[in-house]
């Protein structure tokens, strides 16, 4: 008990020292928009494992979103200040057996997952064992994470024969560069599977756009007794779903059987995409179906993560160069809309919806107004992340 005491009261020490360090930090107007944001994250929380406004230690999604955009960071611009904030992230929660702090495998989370992806680029920088053997130990959650009839992942243990559009972007793309980085062909169908099911069941005809969920049963309250489906388009929901598929197809060789697919589902979403951007602003409503009524707001989450999707799309060759006209004007949209700097250089990004899910306890209804009233707050991950990465695609493409 006093050992741990202690061990808390250096932490806490060095978090204050930490932030003394940084409170007089300016950041140059001068750098990249990518840099800015990165290095203003920084200053608002010096050490990695306070992301996502954490009081104490967590591994949660969100740290991964930010630290995987970091670590981009460092491949693009080769700061080694950007690799060494993941970094100390890995170090802090990862123990020598490759367990996590918090980890817990047997929640059967999707969510837990997406931090996982950072352990690749640590451990080939780095070679430590506890590395690789805690992408094994997320790598095996897969094997055990049950699934609905048609082999497609249930988001998360205590959600039951539910398939999420979230649940895809924490898992495929660690489970599709899992498969590329060990040699694992065989596992492609299954990757490529999870994006068919969850399009097939989660997409409106009428609208051309993908519901937040379907639940299999058809069970939950907030599912439709017909399709399964959740009531609307909530735009981050499809904001992950569309970044899942460019960071997933990114490793699916060309050749693989159903890659085309899974292409198929990206020419719709980017055409969506193109199809409900907000005319006069650039950006995109918090639920898309529900765009411009009342009640509704433009939100910087799903805007940041819908055009980072259509630069990288652009830049591999999966859709048109004709993107970029949407793409840019909705980066316009954003630096206007979401936007500030302050008299010291650091830039925030606000109008984010901290959360929203689907049932649960206190029960979400997935209903607009239940949409519409969740907390909004700035500098959230969800946004952060994203907006990092589209201004490193966009600095990529040379604009």
């Amino acid at each position: 008990m006093m050992k741990n005491t202690i061990n808390r009261l250096i932490l806490c020490g060095a978090v204050c020292c930490s932030v003394s360090l940084f409170a007089q930090k300016k950041v140059s107007t001068e750098l990249p928009w990518s840099v800015r944001m990165a290095e203003s994250e920084m200053i608002r929380c010096p050490e990695a494992w306070q992301l996502d406004f954490q009081p104490k230690l967590k591994w949660d999604y969100c740290h991964g979103v930010v630290l995987q955009a970091f670590l981009n960071l460092y491949d693009a611009y080769g700061d080694k200040k950007y690799f060494d904030y993941a970094l100390a992230y890995c170090d802090t929660m990862t123990y020598a057996d490759g367990s996590i702090v918090t980890y817990r495998p047997s929640e059967l989370s999707l969510d837990r997952i997406n931090t996982g992806k950072i352990y690749f680029r640590i451990y080939e920088q780095t070679k430590e064992e506890k590395y690789r053997r805690a992408m094994e130990n997320m790598r095996a959650q897969l094997v055990a994470q049950p699934r609905t009839k048609e082999g497609g992942f249930w988001h998360k243990q205590v959600y039951p024969h539910q398939m999420w559009l979230d649940g895809i972007y924490m898992a495929s793309p660690f489970y599709a560069e899992y498969a590329f980085r060990n040699n694992r062909p065989q596992d492609y169908q299954d990757v490529i599977r999870q994006f068919k099911v969850v399009a097939k069941h989660t997409y409106d005809p009428k609208t051309g756009l993908y519901r937040h969920a379907w639940d299999e049963r058809k069970a939950q309250k907030w599912a439709d007794k017909q399709t399964g489906q959740s009531a609307h388009t909530w735009g981050r929901a499809m904001g992950w779903f569309a970044m899942a598929l460019v960071d997933a197809l990114e490793f699916i060789p060309k050749h693989e059987a159903g890659r085309d697919s899974v292409m198929a589902i990206l020419d719709n979403v980017a055409a969506q995409i193109k199809r409900w951007q907000d005319k006069s602003t650039g950006v995109w409503y918090q639920v898309i179906d529900r765009s411009g009524d009342e009640g509704n707001y433009l939100e910087s989450s799903v805007s940041t993560m819908f055009v980072y999707t259509l630069y990288k799309a652009v830049r591999l060759g999966f859709i048109d160069a004709s993107y970029l006209d949407v793409a840019d004007k909705g980066y316009d949209g954003i630096m206007k809309q979401f936007v500030e700097v302050d008299k010291d250089g650091v830039v925030s990004i606000t109008k984010t919806c901290a959360v929203a899910g689907l049932g649960g306890n206190p029960y979400r209804s997935g209903e607009y107004d239940y949409y519409i009233h969740e907390k909004v707050r700035a500098n959230d991950p969800k946004a952060v992340g994203p907006f990092i990465n589209l201004c490193l695609e966009r600095e990529r493409l040379g604009k």
